[in-house]
C-alpha cells in the first residue's frame, strides 16, 4: 500500500493557502543597502531579519547527513515540528492520529491543543510495538502516526521490521521521532526517506549535540512535505543567534562524536554501578542517553536525591513505568556522585 496523494492528506485550507511572504523571501542575495524590511539602520547584525528558510545552515545539514537541502525543515526545538505537522495535515473534531504509549509527552499536547483526537496503543512487556495493532487503531481519518525510537521514556529502539511494516501499510504520515539517535547502535532512517515518501524523521541539536538551549530541531521530509511546512512556519522561526551557534556545532562535529562514545560508555559503566545496588530492581536496555530502572520505591528515592541536590526523573505514574526512574548519563564525576548518594541509601 503506498502513502496517499499528498493533496489528499494536507487539509484543504493549508492546500489552498498563499502563504505570508516577507521581506528576505522576496530578496535573496546580498546587497549594500537594506530598505525593504522596516529594520533599525543601527545594531549589525541584530538589526537584520535571519534568512526565514536558514538555507546557509541547510546547506551544512544537508552536507553531513548525506541530504538534499530541500529535505530539512528547521523548527524552534523538534515541538514546532510536531505542531506543523499536526496543522498542517489534521483536521480539528475530524482527524486522529495513533502513538505508542508511553512515549514522548508532547505529541499528546500538541493534540490536544489542536483539537485533534489521539489515539494511544500500549507497548507490549518489552516495551516494543505490534504494527498490526497500530494499523488496527487507524481508521480513514488517521492522518499521522507517532513512533519515538529510542523511545522517551523507555530508551530502547523499536524493532525497525515493525517500522517499516507500517511505512508498507500506512496511507498517511509516519513520524519517526529520532531525538536520541546518535546514541543507538542501529543507523537513522534518514536515509530511506527517497524510499518511504510518507515518513518525516525528527532529529534535534538537544541532545548528541549539547545544544538544548538553542531550541533547534530538524524534521526531515521529502520536498513536498518541508515545501507544506514550510508554508505555515511563522516567517522568521529560527533567530540569527541560534543559526550562527549551529553552524559553530557543526563546525565541532569532531568533537560531539567524542561526547556521543564517552556518554555511551557511561551508560555502560552507570548501567553496570546500578544493577550491583539491591535498591535497584531491574534496568532497561537503553540506546539512548538515558537508563530506565525499577527500584524498591520511586518516590521515596525521588524525594531524597531531590533533597541532596540530585535530579532525576519520577517516571513512577506513566504507562508501564511503575516503580521507575529515569536517569540521564551525565558526566563521570555526576554519575559518581548519584551512585554514592543511592549506596548511602542501598
Amino acid at each position: 500500500m503506498s502513502m496517499l496523494p499528498l493533496e489528499q492528506l494536507l487539509r484543504k485550507n493549508i492546500l489552498q493557502l498563499r502563504p505570508y511572504s516577507c521581506a528576505r523571501n522576496e530578496f535573496q542575495g546580498q546587497a549594500s543597502v537594506y530598505l525593504d524590511a522596516n529594520e533599525n539602520p543601527y545594531n549589525a547584525p541584530y538589526n537584520r531579519y535571519p534568512d526565514p528558510l536558514q538555507r546557509e545552515l541547510k546547506d551544512r545539514i544537508a552536507a553531513i547527513k548525506g541530504l538534499r537541502p530541500g529535505q530539512i525543515f528547521l523548527g524552534n526545538g523538534s515541538d514546532e515540528s510536531i505542531d506543523v505537522l499536526f496543522r498542517a495535515f489534521c483536521e480539528p473534531r475530524v482527524d486522529n492520529v495513533v502513538a505508542i504509549e508511553p512515549t514522548y509527552g508532547m505529541y499528546k499536547v500538541a493534540a490536544d491543543i489542536n483539537d485533534v483526537t489521539y489515539r494511544e496503543v500500549l507497548l507490549d512487556e518489552n516495551f516494543q510495538m505490534d504494527a498490526e495493532k497500530i494499523l488496527a487503531a487507524c481508521d480513514e481519518n488517521t492522518k499521522l502516526i507517532f513512533l519515538c525510537s529510542p523511545n522517551n521514556p523507555t530508551g530502547n529502539s523499536l524493532n525497525r521490521e515493525e517500522v517499516l511494516k507500517l511505512l508498507d501499510q500506512f496511507e498517511g504520515l509516519l513520524v519517526l521521532d529520532e531525538a536520541y539517535i546518535d546514541f543507538a547502535s542501529e543507523p537513522s532512517m534518514m536515509s530511506r526517506l527517497d524510499e518511504y515518501p510518507s515518513l518525516v524523521v525528527l532529529q534535534t541539536f538537544s541532545k548528541a549535540w549539547g545544544s538544548a538551549a538553542i531550541r533547534l530541531g530538524m524534521a526531515l521530509a521529502s520536498e513536498s512535505i518541508v515545501q507544506a511546512l514550510n508554508k505555515i512556519k511563522y516567517p522568521y522561526n529560527i533567530s540569527l543567534p541560534t543559526q550562527q551557534q549551529a553552524m559553530k556545532m557543526l563546525d565541532a562535529a569532531p568533537e560531539v562524536q567524542e561526547w556521543v562514545e564517552s556518554i555511551r560508555q557511561e551508560r555502560d559503566r552507570l548501567s553496570k554501578a546500578l544493577s550491583e545496588l539491591r535498591l535497584v530492581k531491574h534496568i532497561y536496555p537503553s540506546d539512548a542517553n538515558f537508563l530506565l530502572l525499577r527500584v524498591s520505591d520511586a518516590n521515596r528515592l525521588y524525594a531524597v536525591l531531590v533533597e541532596q541536590g540530585i535530579i532525576v526523573r519520577n517516571r513512577n505514574n506513566v504507562s508501564l513505568c511503575l516503580g521507575c526512574l529515569r536517569i540521564t548519563v551525565g558526566t563521570a564525576g555526576e554519575n559518581d556522585i548519584l551512585l554514592q548518594a543511592l549506596k548511602a541509601m542501598d
